[in-house]
């Protein structure tokens, strides 16, 4: 049976222990290095483990920026990570929320608030205005030791409308850096394959679990280049939970990290051939407002010289203040042009989630 035809519903035990043998011999050159362990642990740890996925349905605020692209109304999923019953998912769904719920696996809905969303990383942290009774959280794993190759485990929530929860096989092909197209950018991140497209967009803020039922991230992007440039094998992008350990405290204190108070610009830009090229500009922005346009190339930020979108990014967050005019030199048609902007935080720019 081909790794990406294992999918399933509801998980039960007997299903995990099927799960926990197609895992262990899908790859036996990886399965051979590993030590053995009792195949009832593994059972309890992943069942532990896919009981604590929520689904998580979102409608944004009437004129809500975010809207345009993410749409007004947002399905993904999340996991349980704490005792109180908070649930870690990606920040996207709940950028501009008016309304968060949370759909537990029997199909209940409960409404949530929420806790945090973070720029920097691009986690979201929501919690239900009503106790989950029964469901445990999941304990937090590393992507440090994490093999190329690796068996795992994503579990999709289950919606409003029925679709139940949902269990894929996958495999890590790659951890690298990721720069993403709206100004985003992490230091490593976890790409798997077959790609998890199930229940549409409830890949959204899915976890990713190992086979001692750990979590080792949360589901951002379906990807055509798992493997890398020019590697055309579709995936998905994850976000380590490495990079909520340090900054978990302070999300529930004050709704975001310090880092994701940084400027933002207002440009989506793609990276072609040492070439940061703009392909968007985001209305009312600061990119619009200094006469920026698609096809316009970003060759330099306060005159050091950019030539990929981390390099581009780095450059623009390592300002001491995030609203401090920034010099950008562009090609724009066949001139060289000198553009200073004001950049905006990117925090106070958009409309706050209830809670935050």
């Amino acid at each position: 049976m081909h790794a990406s035809s294992l999918r399933f519903k509801r998980p039960d035990l007997a299903l995990m222990a099927a799960v926990i043998f197609l895992l262990t011999s899908v790859s036996s050159a990886y399965a051979a290095t590993q030590k053995s362990s009792p195949a009832q642990t593994q059972i309890n740890a992943l069942s532990h483990a896919s009981a604590a996925v929520v689904g998580i349905q979102v409608t944004a605020t009437e004129g809500a920026r975010s809207a345009r692209s993410l749409g007004q109304e947002r399905t993904g999923s999340g996991v349980v990570i704490g005792a109180d019953g908070l649930v870690l998912t990606i920040g996207y769904l709940m950028l501009e929320a008016q309304q968060i719920e949370i759909v537990t696996q029997d199909g209940k809905t409960l409404p949530a608030v929420a806790v945090a969303y973070d720029i920097a990383t691009g986690f979201g942290l929501v919690k239900p205005l009503l106790p989950l009774r029964g469901v445990k959280p999941v304990n937090l794993g590393s992507q440090q030791d994490l093999k190329t190759g690796e068996p795992l485990i994503v579990v999709t929530g289950a919606t409003a409308e029925g679709q139940e929860s949902d269990v894929s096989m996958t495999q890590l092909v790659s951890k690298r850096a990721f720069s993403g197209t709206w100004e985003y950018h992490i230091d490593t991140a976890l790409f798997t394959s077959p790609p998890v497209t199930a229940g549409g967009g409830n890949h959204s803020g899915a976890p990713l679990f190992n086979q001692r039922g750990e979590l080792l991230g949360i589901g951002s992007l379906l990807v055509a280049d798992a493997l890398g440039e020019n590697n055309r094998v579709p995936g998905n992008m994850f976000v380590p939970v490495d990079l909520l350990k340090p900054i978990l405290d302070e999300l529930q204190r004050s709704g975001s990290s310090q880092q994701s108070h940084r400027p933002w610009l207002g440009l989506t830009s793609t990276e072609q051939a040492g070439r940061v090229q703009i392909i968007r500009v985001s209305e009312d922005s600061p990119a619009e407002v200094a006469g920026l346009e698609p096809g316009d190339v970003v060759l330099a930020v306060d005159d050091s010289k950019v030539a990929t979108l981390e390099s581009f990014y780095k450059k623009l967050w390592a300002r001491s203040s995030p609203d401090a005019p920034v010099t950008l030199t562009v090609l724009q048609g066949a001139d060289i042009k000198t553009v200073v902007l004001k950049p905006q935080d990117r925090m106070l720019s958009l409309k706050r989630p209830a809670g935050i």
